[in-house]
């Protein structure tokens, strides 16, 4: 399986990029990963101008799970449950988004087979990247009874 990891802008602050990385790291010891960025939005373009250029990063067969504030909230059990499944079924690729500053555009939130919440609060997007990267790898550790999840 392979994990495609698609939001808008790049990680800019040092701190969080090492983080990022370490996760990354982390996770693929257990499953190939890649991230795609796209740059962010100008200040006349809107979320469906931004949705197409993140759509043009998801491949067309992949399983998408959106980022979203209203989408399910999963204990680290029930997310690496999730995964497992996705592993059982043979799914070949996930692509988790991560929109920008302006939202989600209609065609992305269609495209979506999942929406998942990291929690009811807000994060910046540097947060909420390295957040999905560390729960990812909290999963895998779970699968696998690696003593890192407790």
């Amino acid at each position: 399986m392979k994990f495609r990891f698609v939001w808008v802008g790049k990680t800019r602050d040092k701190h969080w990029r090492a983080l990022q990385d370490e996760y990354l790291h982390r996770l693929s010891h257990f499953v190939k990963c890649e991230i795609a960025e796209t740059r962010d939005s100008a200040p006349h373009e809107g979320a469906e101008i931004e949705g197409k250029r993140i759509l043009q990063l998801v491949n067309p067969k992949c399983l998408v799970v959106l980022l979203d504030v209203k989408g399910e909230q999963l204990s680290s059990h029930a997310l690496a449950a999730k995964v497992e499944k996705w592993q059982t079924n043979g799914v070949k690729e996930v692509a988790f988004i991560i929109g920008g500053a302006t939202g989600i555009s209609r065609e992305v939130a269609e495209r979506a087979d999942d929406r998942l919440s990291l929690s009811f609060l807000t994060f910046t997007h540097e947060t909420a990247r390295v957040l999905l990267l560390e729960q990812l790898y909290r999963a895998y550790s779970i699968i696998n009874g690696f003593p890192y999840q407790k």
